[in-house]
């Protein structure tokens, strides 16, 4: 048996306030003459936390939009614009949400790697590793601040780039930018957490490294969204723990069938990563009976809406865009449903449940 030798994220601080040292902690890997560049959500553009970023020399900052999940095209003239700009870059820093953080490391790769990101979305493509990247959450569920992808939409798919020069060589975990997060937006991504703790806790890839980290992180997402009355720092610290233990837990499995349904929705329609995984999973009492439930409960407590309806109207050709999309998932399929998923996950029933979505 091969086992996976899998990269991790190079350095890690937690804590709040621990913004305030990214100017300290950068500085070593600044080169003469070449910007540090910050692609900022643009959810901050004049808000007061943009004032604390360490802008020094001809640092640049830019405002990124992820209004929709990240397009190849967006990162190809993002990198293009810094290349025509500086030649090259000290460093890319994300600082944002789980778009956010997949634009700072898709950028950082197409510093150093020629052609389109789409040439990179599978396993393995990345042939050179990617300028100096920081990974600044200001939401927590996703877990792309520690994941070995960048979830991209191409022109013919949606799909990470998945290597080993992926991940980011330093993230920085203050629960304190999480704290002004909009109640439905928290929610949305807090579940996609939880979501991923579930299939990945029920999956066939299941292993004791999984496990652990994924227990874990479904014990702080309880605390926060069952067991909690109001939102407090506590919840702020514990969900941003459970958005990292919840990465590192599929770093040596995999997600589900709710991750491979809703990548078919976001290429198709796209809809936001969180909130497709909200969607989906409103309909997966047959794979997950357990899960739904809590998930349910969890959506009623926290009087949150999940939109429906969503596939109404849609064309037989957009279906079957959604539908090929989805099944390219595979290693998804697999740790779901087995190695014979093809036979229990059809076209005609993949189907049937888009049309409840």
């Amino acid at each position: 048996m091969k086992f996976r030798n899998f990269k991790l994220v190079g350095y890690v601080v937690y804590g709040r306030g621990s913004f305030n040292q990214l100017d300290e902690i950068i500085a070593p890997h600044r080169k003469e003459g070449k910007p540090m560049v910050f692609l900022v959500d643009h959810f901050f553009d004049g808000k007061p936390m943009v004032n604390r970023i360490p802008v020094r020399g001809n640092d640049k900052v830019i405002f990124v939009d992820v209004t929709y999940e990240p397009k190849t095209t967006y990162v190809d003239k993002l990198a293009q614009q810094l290349k025509e700009e500086f030649g090259t870059v000290s460093g890319v820093i994300g600082i944002g949400g789980g778009s956010a953080m997949d634009l700072a490391k898709a950028v950082s790769l197409m510093m150093n790697n020629t052609g389109s990101s789409a040439d990179y979305q599978g396993w393995d493509l990345v042939k050179q590793p990617g300028v100096y990247k920081v990974g600044i959450p200001t939401l927590s569920g996703t877990g792309a601040e520690v994941s070995r992808t960048t979830v991209l939409t191409g022109p013919t798919k949606k799909l990470g780039m998945n290597s080993d020069f992926t991940p980011f060589d330093q993230i920085v975990l203050d629960p304190e930018l999480t704290a002004n997060a909009p109640a439905n937006q928290r929610f949305y991504t807090g579940m996609d957490c939880y979501i991923h703790c579930i299939e990945s806790l029920e999956g066939t890839f299941l292993n004791e490294f999984s496990k652990s980290y994924g227990e874990k992180a479904l014990e702080l997402c309880r605390d926060v969204f069952v067991k909690t009355d109001g939102w407090n720092d506590d919840c702020d610290d514990k969900l941003m723990m459970a958005s990292y233990a919840g990465g590192m837990s599929i770093a040596y499995s995999q997600v589900g069938v709710a991750h491979a349904v809703s990548y078919g929705l976001s290429y198709l329609l796209g809809t936001k990563h969180g909130i497709g995984n909200c969607i989906v999973m409103n309909h997966l009492e047959e794979y997950y009976p357990a899960g739904v439930k809590e998930f349910k409960y969890m959506v009623e407590k926290n009087k949150i809406d999940i939109p429906t309806g969503i596939c109404k109207g849609l064309s037989e050709d957009d279906f079957d865009k959604m539908i090929g999309v989805s099944m390219g998932m595979k290693p998804l399929w697999e740790n779901a449903l087995g190695k014979n998923w093809e036979k229990i996950m059809t076209r005609e029933k993949l189907r049937a449940l888009y049309d409840k979505l």
